[in-house]
């Protein structure tokens, strides 16, 4: 039995409208310039009328067709987010039942932003079960859900998209080998969080929703660990499998911050045009960020054949992780 898993379809959606730096100028106190200057985001989509749902299943569709595979083809569904449409039943559920499926298993998955990483690790471990598995993993965010309007330092960060790939243990033209995922995490209560409408945080009938029901982040602190924790898993990973930085073909980081992007690049020595960057387009997407990354580098060329692929993501929990794939 082979220990690899394989990429076989990608796929990414992203909402129709866009708020630009200069939209949230007219409703938060801010400004394009320290926008740009501290993030490096020049704009986010966000939804309309759309849900987690619907931008799973736009992403869902996209990797079906990139693979060539049907959707009856599947056999288990994850789905990373903390934007669900609903607690109960899973936007993994849900999903099955929008694609006309029954009989699966379905279920989602919660890291935060580094929620797909996680799941391709729990497909990976799926599919060495079950080698006729075929998987269907993503990470979808409706994040401006839990955005607070008011508060500037994070309402501007972030944007609603979603991405998905599909994994199964047959190599096929084109498709891409993971080769290990590490993770690690620290649990950490403080840093990054969500706390309203958790058990721990109860309410009643006619209660006001509060700041707490939407993301409460430090970000110094965030940046001082995310930047670590994700340079020191990438060397982990790539050590593990005798590689260095020098074979890495392409970074494909976390998609939280410019800053935190290029400081990342530099503490594992890699030139800027080894460094994939979107977040000036989509802000932070959280569990979607990675997948849409990897899917759009695929679709413009940024990742070739015989490509060494690093991913790299940090999210509350906190939670970190890495991922090595050869295409």
């Amino acid at each position: 039995m082979s220990n690899f898993s394989y990429i076989r379809g990608l796929g990414y959606h992203v909402p129709e409208r866009v708020y630009t730096n200069a939209d949230l100028e007219k409703f938060v106190d801010t400004t394009d310039e320290w926008i740009n200057s501290r993030t490096g985001i020049k704009q986010r989509h966000v939804v309309e009328n759309e849900t987690c749902l619907d931008l799973t299943f736009e992403a869902t569709q996209k990797a079906l067709k990139n693979a060539g595979m049907e959707a009856d083809e599947l056999t288990h569904i994850l789905v990373a987010t903390f934007t669900a449409d609903t607690i109960i039943p899973s936007t993994a559920c849900l999903l099955m039942e929008r694609l006309g499926l029954k009989h699966r298993i379905p279920m989602d998955i919660s890291a935060a932003c580094s929620g797909f990483v996680y799941a391709v690790e729990v497909a990976r471990a799926l599919i060495n079960l079950n080698p006729d598995s075929k998987i269907l993993v993503c990470g979808s965010e409706v994040l401006t859900s839990r955005v607070n309007w008011e508060d500037r330092s994070t309402c501007v960060l972030f944007g609603d998209g979603a991405g998905a790939i599909i994994l199964t243990s047959e190599d096929c033209e084109n498709s891409g080998k993971v080769i290990d995922v590490l993770l690690s995490s620290e649990g950490e209560s403080e840093t990054l969080t969500v706390r309203g409408a958790g058990s721990a945080y109860p309410y009643k009938l006619g209660d006001v929703v509060g700041e707490d029901h939407f993301i409460q982040m430090q970000g110094r602190s965030i940046y001082r660990k995310a930047v670590r924790s994700m340079s020191s898993i990438s060397n982990e990973i790539l050590a593990k499998h005798g590689f260095t930085t020098k074979d890495v073909d392409l970074l494909i980081p976390h998609q939280a911050n410019l800053r935190i992007i290029e400081a990342v690049g530099k503490k594992l020595e890699l030139p800027t045009e080894k460094v994939f960057v979107n977040v000036n387009k989509f802000g932070n997407t959280s569990a979607a960020s990675i997948p849409i990354a990897l899917a759009e580098a695929k679709e413009i060329g940024a990742i070739k054949s015989g490509d060494l692929v690093l991913l790299a993501t940090f999210g509350g929990g906190l939670t970190w992780g890495s991922t090595l794939i050869q295409f």
